[in-house]
Formats: structure tokens, sequence, C-alpha cells
């Protein structure tokens, strides 16, 4: 059995390669991210169910964007046994595709649900994201 430390440290670094994943575009890194039967709510109208969907919708959405940064805050989470909830605010940066110049700045926290898996890793079975702000700065002039 591992310490709560350990447990602490394993919650952050899902986060940690979340983001890592999205920006590098390793969508396997992460799609390793998510239990196969993860909800994933907040990021649209509809509620996403599944790994593999999540990852199709993120893949659809990345194409808007030529390049992203998610910075993360320490993740601050709670665990118990083998749940874990962990909340964690995020910037993000997304640079728009399609308007050269034009970033799209995200402000939001995740509340996200973690269970331990069989091999003992965390994998994210819910996933919420709560919009605090966006803005799209304009090209420089």
């Amino acid at each position: 059995m591992s310490s709560w430390a350990e447990d602490r440290l394993a919650v952050q670094d899902v986060m940690q390669r979340y983001a890592a994943g999205v920006d590098d575009r390793d969508l396997d890194l992460y799609r390793s991210c998510f239990a196969d039967d993860v909800e994933v709510v907040g990021f649209g109208q509809e509620t996403v169910n599944g790994g593999d969907a999540w990852t199709d919708y993120v893949r659809g959405a990345l194409e808007a964007f030529d390049a992203t940064q998610h910075m993360l805050s320490p993740v601050y989470a709670t665990i118990d046994g083998d749940d874990a909830d962990a909340r964690t605010d995020v910037q993000a940066l997304h640079y728009m595709r399609e308007q050269e110049g034009a970033i799209l700045t995200l402000w939001a926290t995740y509340l996200t649900k973690m269970r331990r898996q069989a091999d003992g890793g965390w994998k994210i079975v819910r996933h919420e994201l709560v919009s605090r702000g966006t803005r799209i700065s304009p090209p420089p002039q």
C-alpha cells in the first residue's frame, strides 16, 4: 500500500500528464490519464462519456489551434482510500489557427475525481471544467 504522500504525488502527476499530453499533442499520453468510463462535463453543451470518446473530442477541438499551453496550479487533493478528489486551477493559452496572432486565454478550475486502478496507478473517472472567464486577444497592430 502506498503512503499518503506517494498518492498525492501520483494524483498530481496525472494532472501534469494531462497538460503535457494535450500541449504536446501526445494524445496517447493524454488518453492514459482517463478511465475507460470517464465522465467529462463543462467543456461544451453535452457530457462526454468514455475515454476514447473524450480523446476524439479533444483531437477535433485542437484543430482550431496552432499551439496550446496549460499552466496548472498546485493540485489540491483529498484522498480517501482508492478515491481522490482534485481541484486544479488552470490558465490555458490557445493560439488561434484562423486568426493569426490571436490568443484565446481561458481561466478555469478543473474538478477531477480519480480512482486507483488495479495496477496501483490513478485515472480520472470524472472531469469537470468550471470556467472563470475567457478573453481573445487580437493580433498586435
